[in-house]
Order: C-alpha cells, then structure tokens, then sequence
C-alpha cells in the first residue's frame, strides 16, 4: 500500500483514539487509562502475529520497540493529562506539531536536506507552537498549563516516531509493536496498581481509544518501512486535524483568536514539512 496513504491512516485512527482517550482522561486517571489500554494493544499484536504466522523480527528490531515505548509512556501520559485539562484541538495541534518537528531535526541532523520549504514549515511550526502555548484559554490558567504539557507530549512522541523508525524487517512490524506496548505496560501497570488502582470510572471510553492506538502504530510502522522515517512520521503528525475536528464538533470547543492562529501555523508547517 501506498506509504504516503498509510501515513494518513495512522494519523486518521491515532486521532480519533487521542480523542476518545482523552474523554476517558477526564473522568480516569490517565495513568489508569494507560495501563489498561496499553496491555490490551500489546495482546491485540501479539495475537495477531501469532494468528499471521509473523516471524520474529531480528532482536535488534524488538529493542528498538520495546526503547520506544518506554520513551512513548512518558509522552503519552502527558499529552492523556494535557487532553484532560487543557482544549483538545489546542492540545494536539501543539503535541502534532512537535511530533512531526522531531524527526525532521533528527534526519537534518542525520545529513538529510530539508529544502526551502522544509524550512518555512519548520518555522510556522515552531511559531504556531509557540501561540499555542502563550494562550491560555478563557477563564483561567489550566488550559495553558494543558498546552504546555500537550507540547512536551509532542517532544516525546517525536522522540517515539525516530525510535520506532529505527526497526526495519517489515515481516515483523507486529511483533516490534508487540515490544513497545510490552515495554510500557510492565513499566504503567505496577505504577497505576500502586497509585491509581486499575478500577475504571469509564471503561467503555479506554476499550474505545485501544484500537486507535493499535492501529496508528501499526500504519505509521508500515508507512516509515514503506517510505522512510519523514513520510511516515511527518504525514502521521497530522492526526491532530482529526482530534481537533472531534473536539469542535462533539464538544464544542472554542479556541481564542490567537490559538487559531496557532493552529493554522502549525498545522500549515506539518503540512509544508511532509511535502519536502
């Protein structure tokens, strides 16, 4: 399948999980949600692997996994809590916009040439980022404290998309995100245990937000196989269009006339960055 598609795939069914886990965030910790959605994902994979007769990857590649989820755990439940206190459109632009940022920093870094319009979307990016985060929404502080979560979230996810780039034997994507969802929950789930308990206010919502997530990862391994690390990562940072769109739509969010303008430049850099 055509990589380019797969990246908007990932970024269409991580949108719409982000969303419906950050409906479960306001009402469960997002540590518990965590731990029960991320076991659940690590299951789904491995079952299907089993049921596909998958070969093991090399154990390079299962590292690589497990290495980005660890990183990933961190970055998710930020961007959960920053969901839960903070406007979702607002939020996930923020986290998208860094996300994508990430791994382009990384291949420039690596030799690799951004061009003219790689860096002008570079820029709106970082300036959309940065209205995001210096505008609180109406009515008090907590939605810019949910922003700048939202966009230390993106700094992680960022770190999570180059990670799991690095695993590259397309025969056995199920098992390294099999690896990476493994990894969080041995770390999430004795945490939640201990902290939280594993009791959920709203379990309908996080079994809702598990396919998302499955899904994305899985896309956005076969779109960076398919197409390199910037296609798959790039076009998957768009998923906050989707989170976004949802949040408008069944929440009726309202965003202050400087967000917007944040949410425009940001999401216009992702756009100009992923066709460089």
């Amino acid at each position: 399948m055509n990589p380019a598609l797969l990246g908007l795939m990932s970024a269409l069914t991580y949108g719409v999980g982000d969303f419906l886990a950050g409906l479960a965030s306001r009402h469960d910790s997002p540590l518990r949600v965590v731990a029960l959605s991320h076991p659940l994902a690590a299951a789904a994979m491995a079952l299907t692997a089993l049921m596909l007769g998958q070969p093991l990857p090399p154990s390079a590649d299962l590292w690589w996994g497990a290495a980005a989820g660890a990183v990933g755990l961190v970055a998710v439940l930020a961007f959960y809590k920053a969901l839960a206190v903070g406007p979702m459109g607002a939020v996930s632009v923020g986290a998208g916009a860094l996300s994508a940022a990430v791994p382009v920093a990384v291949g420039v870094l690596g030799g690799e040439a951004l061009g003219a319009l790689g860096w002008l979307g570079a820029g709106l990016v970082l300036v959309g980022t940065a209205l995001l985060s210096f505008a609180p929404s109406k009515g008090g502080s907590t939605g810019g404290n949910g922003v700048a979560l939202g966009l230390l979230a993106g700094l992680g996810f960022g770190l999570f998309f180059v990670l799991l780039g690095q695993a590259r034997t397309p025969s056995g994507t199920l098992w390294t995100l099999a690896a990476a969802r493994t990894a969080s929950s041995l770390i999430v789930l004795p945490l939640a245990a201990l902290l939280v308990g594993l009791k959920p206010q709203r379990p309908a919502l996080i079994l809702g937000s598990a396919p998302g997530d499955l899904l994305g990862n899985l896309f956005y391994l076969l779109s960076v196989q398919g197409g390199g690390l910037a296609i798959g990562a790039l076009l998957t940072s768009l998923y906050p269009a989707f989170t976004t769109l949802l949040a408008l739509s069944v929440l009726r969010e309202k965003l202050r006339r400087t967000q917007w303008s944040g949410v425009v430049l940001a999401l216009a850099g992702a756009a100009l960055l992923t066709g460089k």
